[in-house]
């Protein structure tokens, strides 16, 4: 992807990034319910322009149309009332959760009068650049505003006229606040996207959101940290100890209740003694779902009209009604088939074999490992969260779904009374107590 730079937008981005982060730093200031007030308004207001939000989603909409974008990234940009009021409900959700901000993690003496507490507060300014899902602009706003962080958002280009009706009715309603709307910032140009990578000195972390090559290409063009995911290709091991009618069930959902998801399974694995019994009826219940099959050499002896998968086809999000199957003849080669083509995202394995199921648990190396149950729960609402600003594939945390956990740091604060490293040096230095208070 190549990008031009816009020089005569540089210093107006950096203002509007000074802005936000001056914004930011009163919002670390305020209490847990002057933030919780500011969600609500936040969701009134969002309530009280549903109308006009939807209105712009439908000029989105036919405008993507005439361009002929994919079938899966219309589904992510059609926005209609139902989707809206979920994402406002998730706002109202937000305020019944813990403030992250100002937890103490660690309250211990160091030494008499000498007090070491580490406690958790914002990250500062988060860049969030992502692709349709005009929905997603509700929910990222609305954590970092519950984790005292400013936000510049930037929309793919075929949502621009929805997230900016969405980040309208959100500064209003941050208007009637004390938070100052400057919080949060909507960039609308393809060109400011290399200027916010460029910003490392007032933007905190960058969160990419959108196609695999997208979000390299942001991993590879900043110094600012990202946190991210660059492929969802997920798996559905189907072992020999699986409840077929379960196995069925799950694969279904996990495959087609929304295919574009990144956490939507591309690949089905079958153990090989069940493969027979199995794969007639998954494939009937997947084609009656206008699902497309590609198999391995050994799916084809048994459902020989379908298409022979190549190497491709396991290193590919779909991202559509397209699935993979590859028959395994053990659990190691499941896992082993994972480990070479899974991008760390979520996999699943469907079995009554406990023992199994715990060692694909510990083996296989992914933010989510799941056991009888579809890929599709891999989403910060499903887990409690409220909602998620994206999902990390990382190795370091946070990890999974990221809520408002991973939108704070910490601090390390200490109180003493006149206390001097001199002290604790030498022959005569004294001893640390090194006793825990409890938090």
């Amino acid at each position: 992807m190549s990008l031009e730079i816009s020089l005569q937008h540089t210093s107006t981005l950096k203002e509007i990034a000074q802005k936000t982060r001056l914004a930011a730093l009163n919002l670390s200031l305020l209490t847990s319910k002057q933030k919780d007030y500011a969600l609500d308004t936040i969701a009134l207001a969002l309530e009280s322009a549903q109308e006009e939000i939807l209105q712009a989603n439908i000029a989105d909409c036919q405008n993507a149309m005439s361009q002929s974008i994919s079938k899966s990234l219309y589904k992510r940009l059609y926005l209609d009332s139902n989707k809206l009021q979920e994402a406002i409900a998730g706002v109202r959700d937000l305020v019944k959760l813990k403030d992250p901000v100002g937890q103490v993690q660690i309250h211990r003496e160091i030494d008499r009068g000498l007090i070491l507490k580490r406690i958790t507060c914002p990250l500062g300014v988060l860049g969030v650049i992502f692709e349709a899902r005009p929905e997603a602009a509700i929910q990222i706003v609305s954590l970092a505003i519950k984790s005292g962080n400013g936000v510049i958002l930037k929309g793919g280009r075929e949502a621009i006229g929805s997230c900016e009706a969405i980040v309208k009715a959100i500064k209003q309603g941050l208007s009637k606040t004390d938070i100052n709307p400057d919080v949060v910032q909507l960039l609308t140009t393809r060109e400011e996207i290399l200027e916010l990578l460029n910003l490392d000195k007032y933007v905190d972390l960058i969160i990419p959101r959108g196609s695999n090559s997208f979000v390299r290409f942001v991993q590879e063009n900043t110094r600012i940290p990202v946190l991210g995911h660059a492929d969802g290709i997920c798996h559905l091991y189907v072992d020999k100890a699986a409840d077929i009618h379960k196995a069925i069930d799950i694969t279904i959902d996990a495959k087609t209740q929304y295919a574009a998801a990144c956490n939507a399974i591309e690949t089905l694995l079958i153990h090989s003694s069940i493969a027979q019994e199995f794969l007639p009826q998954v494939a009937s219940a997947l084609e009656s779902e206008n699902v497309e099959l590609r198999g391995d050499n050994r799916t084809l002896d048994i459902l020989p009209k379908i298409e022979l998968a190549t190497e491709k086809d396991w290193q590919t999000e779909y991202s559509d009604l397209i699935l993979s199957i590859k028959i395994v003849d053990s659990l190691e080669e499941a896992i082993a088939h994972i480990s070479e083509y899974g991008s760390r995202h979520t996999e699943a394995i469907v079995t009554e074999d406990l023992i199994a199921a715990n060692t694909f648990q510990a083996l296989v190396n992914a933010a989510g490992v799941y056991h009888n149950c579809s890929t599709r729960f891999a989403d910060g609402f499903r887990y409690g969260f409220g909602a998620e600003v994206g999902i990390s594939t990382q190795q370091m945390p946070p990890r999974g779904p990221v809520g408002l956990e991973g939108l704070v740091t910490y601090k390390y604060h200490i109180v003493g009374d006149g206390h001097v490293v001199k002290t604790y040096t030498g022959d005569r230095r004294k001893g640390f107590t090194h006793k825990d208070l409890g938090v």
